[in-house]
């Protein structure tokens, strides 16, 4: 198993970061470069920084957001949102991106992934996938930040987004998120055994134990989670020292 790695994730809304439960009800968490500088210092592995408005408007604060923070951080940095071209991603990769997700515009142009893939390179292209249990498809994919139900089965759009060019899945549960229940392990697990590529577990955490579970049961490769970080109830370093305890691999803390 290669090390586990331990992600914050910051939803970023006109400049904010924001957290809700099932894509919902957000409350406000903080100043962004604030936050990124704060987990940076504090044994994050990387960051996820994700355009929750993905307008015209709001990505532009983003682009400057990220250039803010690539000044203060050292960790590898994704951003997401609003990325629909390869003139999108070249500017958030020039601000200071170390990758780039895209979810709602490669569910309408899949080729996008590859044509990513092909200017940037497979490491930097990260898709991500909403999902939510179906009683047809398994687990099915949601656009639009949550609010466009797609009809694809997500299993078979993250085996597509493989072949495609993806890099990395960043996959959430919608059903999980914000419910502090814990990640989906059957989903995560589910697709990650059938990729070849890493798999970002997102969605539902409430507790330490929750991080081990996500690597140990859901056989993720990166942990993902926001408010439980955001609202100090965990530290990355007690995380990192509870999968230690657990026997999972990860980067040491402060290295």
């Amino acid at each position: 198993m290669q090390n586990v790695r331990i992600i914050p994730c910051l939803d970023v809304d006109n400049g904010r970061v924001v957290k809700g439960i099932n894509f919902l009800s957000l409350r406000d968490a903080g100043d962004p470069v604030e936050l990124a500088e704060f987990y940076d210092s504090s044994g994050a592995d990387e960051l996820v920084f994700l355009d929750i408005t993905a307008s015209s408007d709001a990505r532009e604060i983003m682009a400057e957001v990220v250039l803010a923070t690539a000044k203060k951080v050292f960790i590898p940095l994704t951003v997401g949102g609003g990325i629909r071209s390869n003139n999108d991603a070249r500017m958030m990769l020039r601000a200071g991106a170390d990758k780039i997700s895209v979810n709602s515009a490669a569910i309408a142009n899949p080729l996008l992934i590859s044509d990513l893939a092909r200017e940037f390179g497979v490491q930097c292209v990260v898709v991500a996938i909403d999902a939510k249990a179906s009683d047809d498809l398994g687990y099915e994919v949601f656009s639009h930040g949550g609010r466009v139900a797609t009809g694809i089965c997500a299993m078979e759009w993250a085996k597509s987004a493989e072949l495609l060019g993806a890099g990395e899945i960043l996959l959430t549960s919608m059903d999980r998120d914000g419910t502090k229940d814990g990640f989906d392990i059957g989903l995560t697990r589910s697709i990650a055994d059938s990729l070849s590529i890493s798999v970002i577990a997102s969605g539902g955490v409430g507790q330490i134990s929750h991080f081990v579970d996500g690597a140990l049961e859901g056989h993720a490769d990166g942990l993902l989670a926001a408010s439980v970080f955001h609202f100090s109830e965990l530290s990355v370093k007690s995380v990192k020292d509870e999968l230690v305890r657990a026997g999972v691999p990860v980067r040491p803390y402060g290295c």
